[in-house]
């Protein structure tokens, strides 16, 4: 649950990382530049295997001072902003919500990024971000093998069952063991 004190905590009690941004973003922030962060956050949060990244608006991020933002003040430009970035991304995956809350007297937007699905590492433009610390930089390869590598699956029929014996076949396998192989 995502509530005012969790959104606040997240402020105080954190620094920047792999799964948090802070920006002061005054009234204007470099669109491009979003979408890099969405990527990045959303590979960071699948291989550090979390329920989501943060991109704050408002926030001075080193000494997180609460500046506010008036980054598309407009409700309905705000919320254009999901499909905005959907149109850029790996399989159209977008913010899960946007929190707009007033903190000290001051706006300030909490961007809920989700991880990149099993499997699929998410690309911005076609270009796969990640994070080293606070710096943006692209996902090294091996990262983006680790994320592909999480859909694959063990082929059981390769394996040894011990302790198994012809007993443990049902009889329509081997029937049609018998008919395509016999």
């Amino acid at each position: 649950m995502v509530d005012l004190k969790f959104l606040r905590n997240l402020i105080m009690n954190n620094d920047e990382d792999e799964l948090i941004e802070f920006k002061k973003a005054g009234n204007q922030y470099d669109f491009d530049k979003i979408g890099k962060y969405f990527s990045a956050l959303s590979n960071e949060a699948n291989l550090s295997e979390k329920k989501c990244a943060w991109l704050i608006f408002g926030i001075e991020d080193i000494t997180k001072k609460i500046l506010g933002t008036t980054y598309r003040n407009n409700k309905k430009s705000l919320n254009n902003l999901k499909p905005e970035i959907a149109d850029g991304t790996t399989n159209r995956i977008t913010f899960t919500e946007i929190f707009d809350v007033e903190i000290e007297g001051k706006r300030v937007l909490f961007f809920q990024i989700p991880p990149s699905p099993k499997g699929i590492p998410i690309a911005w433009k076609g270009h796969y971000y990640g994070r080293d610390g606070e710096s943006i930089n692209s996902l090294n390869i091996e990262e983006i093998e680790r994320i592909r590598k999480q859909n694959t699956y063990e082929d059981w029929s390769v394996g040894t069952c011990e302790d198994a014996t012809v007993a443990d076949l049902s009889e329509e396998a081997v029937s049609l063991a018998i008919k395509a192989y016999g």
